[in-house]
């Protein structure tokens, strides 16, 4: 295992193994004006939600590691403490990577980049009409970690007012996550279409799971089984009773008199089609 002292490499490198290994990370695409009105248009991916009661998002334009400048974005909100943080969609990825091109100050992105500027009803600053989400924000704090190029200045957002395009709400006005379609970046030059990898996990604050090491140890030593298909297995409240098991053997004579790593096997294929009982059950056959 590579093991790597952050002060013994330079900032380049280092900024690239960050950056390739806490991904896909949420694009904040913000929206800001400077002082005499002109809008800039940026993406920036150190970014999340960090509260809901109040609202708030925080994202850090940082500074260039190449000659330690800030960006106009970073400027802007300092200036006018707002910003509009639109989110960004496969339908727009293409035209939002356009709009990081380091124009000179006074260059509207939106026009570049060829996205239409709908005025905020809150704020000053324009939200980009073809995000499907655009939140406007009052910044709250700018948290500056230091002065040196890669340097992070995390602008603290309080958001007043969103706006949701009605394409991408379910029957029950909720986001659906398939319509909405979002784009996540990654290191170097990729980016991630979040809905392509999208799989479901029960979470287990809902219940209270048995936990791994409540699975008998024969199960939990297994040589076929993963870590996964464990925390599949912990992850029920309750064994199935041996009437339950006995049942289902009855009805699948095939599973009975396995030896061990068929029977792992088998019960991994269960798992694989996130059926945990019907693994369990199999799992448990004499």
């Amino acid at each position: 295992m590579l093991s790597i002292n952050p002060n013994k490499i330079p900032t380049g490198k280092l900024h690239g193994y960050l950056l390739g290994a806490v991904a896909p990370r949420p694009i904040a695409f913000a929206s800001t004006i400077d002082v005499y009105g002109n809008p800039n248009l940026s993406p920036f991916s150190f970014f999340n939600v960090f509260g809901s009661n109040p609202p708030i998002m925080i994202f850090s334009p940082a500074r260039r590691v190449r000659n330690n400048t800030t960006k106009h974005t970073l400027d802007n909100a300092l200036a006018t403490k707002e910003v509009v943080i639109n989110v960004v969609n496969y339908d727009i990825v293409q035209q939002m990577s356009l709009s990081s091109t380091e124009y000179p100050e006074g260059v509207n992105e939106f026009e570049k980049a060829g996205f239409t500027m709908l005025p905020s009803d809150e704020i000053k600053p324009f939200r980009v009409a073809e995000s499907p989400v655009q939140f406007e924000c009052k910044v709250n704090d700018v948290i500056f970690t230091g002065d040196e190029g890669g340097a992070g200045n995390l602008i603290v957002c309080e958001v007043v007012k969103i706006h949701i395009a009605d394409d991408v709400l379910d029957e029950n006005g909720a986001i659906d996550q398939y319509k909405i379609d979002l784009v996540a970046r990654a290191g170097g030059s990729y980016y991630s279409r979040a809905r392509d990898g999208f799989f479901e996990i029960p979470k287990p604050i809902a219940t209270l799971g048995i936990g791994v090491d409540a699975i008998p140890s024969e199960i939990r030593n297994s040589t076929v089984l993963t870590g996964n298909n464990l925390g599949m297995l912990g992850n029920v409240t309750q064994l199935p009773s041996n009437e339950t098991v006995d049942n289902f053997a009855k009805e699948h004579p095939q599973f009975i008199g396995l030896e061990t790593s068929k029977k792992h096997t088998f019960a991994q294929e269960f798992l694989n089609k996130n059926d945990v009982e019907s693994a369990w059950k199999v799992l448990l056959i004499k």
